[in-house]
C-alpha cells in the first residue's frame, strides 16, 4: 500500500479501504476502451475501492478485464450499482436487482461484488421486497455487502429497521452527494441525495454517530471547486461547467463558497481544489471520496487532502464566513 494513502474500515470486508475511491464514469472507460495504465496509476497510488454501475456504459466491462489481466482480485474492492433510470422514473425492485447483479457479475468478469448499491430509491418498492432480496444475494455470497446510493436517512432506517425486526443483513453504505457546493437542483433526474448544507446536518450527525461509510459523490461539484473559473466571473463558469453541472451548483451561494475557498486557498499556498477536497475530509462522518480523472497525477492532490483536512473551524468558515480569522 501507498503510504501515503489513507485508509478507513468498512465492517465485513476483508481490506482496509482507500479514503480516494477512482471513480469509473469517465470516457476511456464508459467507451470501452483500454483504460489498464490509467487504473495502473491509481492501484500506484495506493487507491484499492473503485466505484461503478450497471449505468456506466461498458466501465464494468474495462474494469473487470483490467482486473482479470492483473490477476489482482482478492488486493481490490469494488463497488458497482443497479437500478433503471427511465424519463426519471425510478425501477428497482425483486427482478431488477437480480437480473442486473447477474450482469454485473457476468461483466466484471468475477464471482462476488465488494459492495452492492441500489442506484436510486424506487418508494414503490417496499423496503421488505429490497431488504430480502440483496439478503439473499448476499446469502448466495454474490455480494458481500450492500447498501444504497441517493436514499434519504429516513428510507434508510426504514430498511434498517426491517432487517433489525427480520434478523437479517442491513444496509451497510450510503453514497449520497457531499462536498463544500451545494446541491441545488436534481441534476440527472430519478432523485439524487445530497447531505451538503445546513438543512442536512442532521442526517451529517447521524452518519457520523452510526459511523456507516460514506462514499460520496461529486465532492468538487462537478468541477465548481476545479479552479478553472473565478467566483466573479459567473460566465467564466458557463463556459468551464456542463449543463449538470451548472443546473445542480451554479447558484449565488455557491459563489460564495467558491469566494471563501480562493481567499483561504491564498492564505495557505494551495489550490482551490485542494481546499475543496480538505473540506470534505475535515467531516468526522466515516467517508470516502469518488473521485474521477484521465490523468492519474491528478489523484496526487486528491490523496494529499484526505491526509491533511482542515480543521473543524476552517470548514465552518468555509460553509458560514466571519470575521474569525482561520
Amino acid at each position: 500500500m501507498n503510504s501515503a494513502m489513507t485508509y478507513g474500515s468498512i465492517e465485513m470486508l476483508p481490506l482496509p479501504a482507500s479514503r480516494i475511491v477512482f471513480g469509473t464514469a469517465i470516457g476511456p472507460m464508459t467507451s470501452g476502451g483500454n483504460a489498464d495504465a490509467l487504473l495502473d496509476g491509481a492501484a500506484e497510488r495506493g487507491i484499492n475501492f473503485f466505484d461503478c454501475a450497471r449505468s456506466y456504459g461498458r466501465a464494468e466491462e474495462v474494469l473487470g478485464g483490467w482486473i482479470r489481466r492483473r490477476r489482482n482480485r482478492e488486493k481490490v474492492i469494488v463497488l458497482t450499482k443497479c437500478g433503471d433510470i427511465r424519463d426519471g422514473v425510478v425501477k428497482v425492485n425483486r427482478q431488477v436487482i437480480r437480473e442486473q447483479l447477474e450482469t454485473s457479475l457476468k461483466t466484471l468478469q468475477t464471482d462476488y461484488i465488494d459492495i452492492f448499491l441500489l442506484h436510486r430509491d424506487d418508494p414503490e418498492t417496499p423496503v421488505s421486497e429490497i431488504m430480502e432480496t440483496l439478503y439473499e444475494a448476499k446469502r448466495q455470497e454474490k455480494i458481500r455487502l450492500f447498501g444504497v446510493s441517493n436514499w434519504t436517512v429516513n428510507r434508510i432506517r426504514e430498511g434498517n429497521l426491517y432487517a433489525l425486526q427480520n434478523r437479517i443483513e442491513d444496509f451497510s453504505v450510503s453514497s449520497p452527494n457531499y462536498g463544500l457546493a451545494l446541491q441545488m437542483e436534481d441534476l440527472w433526474g430519478g432523485g439524487c441525495v445530497s447531505i451538503a448544507g445546513p438543512e442536512h446536518r442532521e442526517d451529517r450527525e447521524w452518519y457520523a454517530a452510526t459511523h456507516m461509510p460514506v462514499v460520496a459523490y461529486s465532492s468538487l461539484g462537478r468541477g465548481f471547486f476545479s479552479g478553472k473559473f473565478r467566483s466573479d466571473d459567473p460566465e467564466g463558469a458557463r463556459r468551464v461547467l456542463d449543463s449538470y453541472a451548472q443546473k445542480g451548483y451554479l447558484y449565488p451561494e455557491n459563489l460564495q463558497r467558491l469566494k471563501r475557498a480562493e481567499e483561504m486557498a491564498q492564505r495557505k499556498g494551495l489550490t482551490v481544489p485542494e481546499i475543496a477536497m480538505r473540506y470534505v475530509f475535515a467531516s468526522p462522518m466515516n467517508l470516502f471520496a469518488v473521485v474521477s480523472t484521465t490523468n492519474p497525477e491528478r489523484l496526487d492532490m486528491h490523496i494529499e487532502a484526505a491526509a491533511n483536512p482542515l480543521t473543524a473551524a476552517e470548514a465552518k468558515w468555509l460553509e458560514e464566513g466571519d470575521t474569525q480569522d482561520v
